[in-house]
């Protein structure tokens, strides 16, 4: 676990700067051992948090080969995820992350916060947030913790999320706040036309598995290994 030993070192406030370089170092010098070594290394535990975008995501799937082949190490991705949940729920949750003992975290929990029906207030999603940052990094302080932004919204399931983008930046900075990381995927999907868009999430909400990947894995696959990857 050489990428490990070298995050622990590693002050939180550094790690959003730091984070993907410490960690591709050390794994590049678990590849310099062989394809064969690194087969036999424990895997890159990662543990997806949040709401449907990813309980019916489909995308992690495909993290988990191109990571595995980016890092040359196995990778292994399960979820805490819930459809229609809220960071509420996910205050509920948090031993269920943790006894994973990932060493990444991934979440997203702003997406049903932001309905207009569930009532979560942005000041108590920010504050729900804020808990599950604090209580994750106390917990897993060698874990890489890495907020997201997902899809866009339209039509109805646009229409109850006016605010949505609200949202998302008070779950970022309390991220930033604690030099923790963000990854936002909503550049890539304003790369679409409108056409392919609509066929991407044609429920206005849940991409369709082959696209969410497309658009995700990439992006994330870059960001924790610090550098490009090619399939």
């Amino acid at each position: 676990m050489m990428c490990l030993q070298f995050w622990r070192a590693v002050p939180t406030e550094s790690r959003l700067a730091w984070g993907p370089v410490l960690f591709l170092a050390g794994l590049l010098m678990v590849s310099m051992t062989g394809k064969s070594n690194a087969e036999n290394l424990a895997p890159v535990k990662i543990v997806a948090f949040g709401t449907s975008l990813t309980a019916r995501g489909g995308w992690q799937p495909r993290l988990q080969t191109r990571l595995a082949a980016c890092l040359q190490r196995p990778v292994s991705v399960e979820n805490v995820a819930k459809s229609g949940e809220t960071s509420t729920w996910a205050l509920t949750q948090l031993d269920r992350v943790i006894a994973e003992q990932p060493d990444i975290v991934l979440i997203e929990l702003y997406a049903n916060d932001a309905t207009l029906h569930r009532f979560v207030s942005l000041a108590q999603s920010r504050k729900n947030m804020g808990v599950i940052l604090d209580r994750l990094h106390q917990r897993l302080p060698r874990a890489r913790i890495i907020l997201m932004a997902m899809n866009p919204f339209s039509g109805l399931r646009g229409l109850i999320r006016p605010f949505v983008d609200s949202y998302i930046s008070a779950h970022q900075a309390e991220a930033q706040k604690r030099g923790l990381e963000f990854v936002d995927y909503r550049p890539g999907w304003e790369r679409l036309s409108s056409d392919e868009l609509a066929a991407a999430i044609p429920d206005g909400a849940h991409p369709r598995p082959e696209s969410a990947s497309k658009v995700i894995v990439p992006e994330l696959v870059g960001h924790i290994a610090g550098r490009d990857c090619k399939d």
